[in-house]
């Protein structure tokens, strides 16, 4: 579904009167020394006061590109998977030609910058670089080095750099043509490069010096890049402190390790490590970069930087000569708690720097992501993790991990996974974006993930799946997180009987959430997803779901939706889950979207700007007499949606309803 189709019209016309009152706030910049534009500060590419209390509490300020002057070009907004404005933030972003500026007045005194960006790939693919010049008040120049070496994914999953690549794999089904290839005479011509995706990156850049708020930050392509294009599609800025010293710990500097990053310094940690465990003493690493190019293990040990922007371990991604036991190819940087099947490690502390990858393609048997192994008893706090397959991801059995205060980005599959039996553990205020699986995962695979909470996190543009995605589970949360922009397969928050995933059991909380532009088209069924949706694949989905305060705004598709695959629609069912105090501020299609079997109950759930019949209840698409298979409960307090015609199985079913785009979310008023 493209947001350029069906009900532009409308759409369009309340963005250019929302565009002319924005400019006549800011005033026209034209040059230096005329009217200084008002910064406008978003999160999620939001008003921050539709989301007070909500997502991560950050160091920085987002401003997006499309809300500042610029000589170039507004692209979006559009949905439309594989497109560059639908993997924006805010899906709108400013498109550069060489010669063209975007400029940010600062909303607060700062001295370093990050720029999410986007320039094309090499025609046969492996990414290029182009320079970004960054000027403050037409000053202090200094030039950012963009690539797109980390971009640009093409094809079918596991997905390809090759941008000529033919299909991966020729026996599945192809939407486009809405066939299967193999069993299609001639195989279909697909255009080529097909599907691609994950264009997006992101730099940061230390300014040098602090400026004022107020100050302006220009990004120009110059007008000799080799890049046809530079899309920016935000800048954020922050005032960073200065670097954390520890001079009673076990210093790398002392044990052999490189700062400039010429030499592998992996040997220099792991010695340092030994003498830190001997002594009872952290490890420091100080300001620097550090080559690191395979696995630290690390077991009952502290390791603290000097903060994630003064210290950095970076390393490449290195071919193994033979495969792992594991069936990694490759190796690369990370921190790696012991295997549970040897007992996992505890006592683990990592804090206060940044992990830099390189990983350019996804093989999920590698094991290269930026943490990994178990680590019980232990913490990751203050990481900033970059370009790496996974962020986070834990193999239990384990328990008692608290992971806070990281910035996780730019990621070829999710970002945290809880992964077999993970107990007792935290995941909190952590910045999460432009992943490309599922940004934050709880996958109970062969043994029960129990007792964890995902609380205020933020999630921005997961190119591919969810936000935040529970695969079965008992007595697991998710709390106060703020999630935004899914892009295709997925959406704002999944439950999952799937992956082969243990039951729900005990009672599941999803509660105070905020979703905005959530709900993707799904290319295999080829409808709409819900911004929340339950998906019975494997198995019943009955444990005490309780969905409770959340806000589901400006939904693409349906704001809740319960699902079962076709052939499973007569197995599975979905029941007993509890609505309770929600709002949904503009939904595409319908408020609830039923296409399985069970039962939902909604208490005190209001609803504006619903663009078609507020419950599409299919049912498992029976249409028995007695009305649908689904049955939708009222208890009282709804608003603006569940009419008494529709209760409590009324057969509604509009498989693929039309899609009428709703106003942007404002503030809720009530009384």
């Amino acid at each position: 579904m493209s947001w350029s189709s069906s009900g532009v019209g409308r759409w369009v016309g309340r963005w250019i009167a929302v565009c002319a009152a924005v400019t006549v706030g800011m005033g026209v910049v034209t040059g230096y020394g005329h009217a200084t534009p008002a910064p406008v500060v978003t999160r999620a590419a939001l008003d921050p006061g539709l989301v007070a209390g909500r997502g991560a509490d950050v160091a920085f300020l987002e401003q997006e590109a499309e809300n500042v002057p610029t000589t170039g070009t507004v692209i979006g907004p559009d949905r439309t998977a594989y497109t560059l404005p639908s993997e924006a933030s805010g899906r709108k972003a400013v498109r550069l030609a060489p010669g063209e500026h975007v400029e940010f007045t600062l909303p607060k005194a700062a001295n370093a910058i990050t720029v999410r960006y986007s320039i094309p790939d090499a025609p046969t693919g492996g990414g290029i670089t182009a320079p970004l010049d960054v000027t403050v008040n037409g000053k202090h120049r200094k030039t950012m080095t963009l690539t797109s070496q980390y971009a640009w994914l093409y094809n079918q999953y596991p997905f390809t750099n090759d941008p000529n690549a033919d299909l991966l794999h020729p026996d599945w089904w192809i939407t486009e043509c809405a066939c299967v290839p193999s069993q299609t005479t001639p195989v279909p011509v697909i255009q080529k490069p097909f599907r691609p995706s994950h264009f997006y990156d992101e730099q940061r850049l230390m300014l040098g010096r602090t400026h004022r708020a107020g100050d302006r930050v220009r990004l120009t392509a110059p007008a000799g890049t080799n890049a046809e294009w530079t899309v920016i599609d935000l800048l954020d800025s922050e005032l960073v402190g200065a670097p954390h010293v520890n001079p009673v710990a076990a210093n790398v500097l002392r044990f052999g390790a490189d700062p400039t990053g010429r030499r592998d310094s992996a040997a220099a940690f792991d010695r340092a490590i030994a003498f830190a465990k001997r002594h009872r003493l952290p490890v420091y690493v100080p300001p620097g970069t550090f080559q690191v190019n395979r696995h630290i293990v690390v077991d009952d040990v502290t390791i603290e930087g000097a903060g994630s922007w003064h210290t950095v371990i970076k390393g490449r991604s290195v071919a193994l000569p033979t495969p792992a036991p594991d069936g990694s190819t490759h190796t690369g940087v990370g921190f790696y708690g012991r295997p549970a099947t040897e007992g996992g490690s505890r006592n683990v502390h990592l804090r206060g720097f940044a992990l830099e990858g390189d990983v350019r393609e996804r093989i999920d048997t590698d094991q290269v992501n930026g943490i990994g192994g178990a680590m019980s008893d232990s913490s990751i706090d203050g990481l900033y993790v970059h370009h790496t397959k996974v962020g986070l991801w834990f193999d239990g059995p384990m328990s008692n991990v608290r992971v806070t205060d990281n910035i996780v980005v730019d990621q070829i599959a999710d970002a945290l996974n809880f992964h077999t039996g993970v107990t007792g553990s935290l995941v909190r205020n952590n910045f999460i974006r432009n992943t490309g699986d599922d940004g934050l995962a709880m996958w109970s695979e062969h043994q029960q993930n129990a007792g964890n909470r995902f609380e205020r996190n933020t999630v921005q543009s997961p190119v591919l799946a969810n936000g935040i995605a529970l695969y079965g589970g008992a007595d697991n949360a998710v709390v106060g997180n703020l999630v935004a922009d899914p892009v295709r397969e997925g959406s704002g928050i999944q439950l999952g009987s799937r992956f082969g995933a243990q039951p729900f059991v005990g009672r599941v909380l999803v509660t105070d959430n905020t979703t905005v532009r959530a709900g993707t088209f799904e290319l295999n069924w080829r409808i709409g997803l819900g911004a929340i949706w339950f998906y019975a694949l494997e198995r019943d989905i009955d444990a005490d779901v309780q969905v409770v305060g959340n806000h589901f705004l400006d939904n693409t598709y349906n704001a809740i939706m319960f699902v079962s695959e076709w052939s499973v629609k007569d197995l599975h069912s979905i029941s007993g889950v509890r609505f309770k105090d929600v709002r949904v501020d503009g939904t595409g299609t319908s408020v609830v979207s039923a296409r399985s079997a069970g039962s939902a109950t909604f208490e005190n759930v209001d609803a504006r700007n619903v663009g078609a019949v507020p419950v599409n209840n299919c049912g498992s698409f029976h249409f028995t007499p007695a009305g649908s298979e689904f049955a939708v409960g009222d208890l009282g307090g709804n608003d603006g949606w569940l009419a008494p015609w529709l209760l409590p199985n009324t057969i509604t079913c509009d498989d693929r309803p039309p899609v009428v785009p709703p106003p942007a979310p404002s503030a809720w008023t009530t009384g």
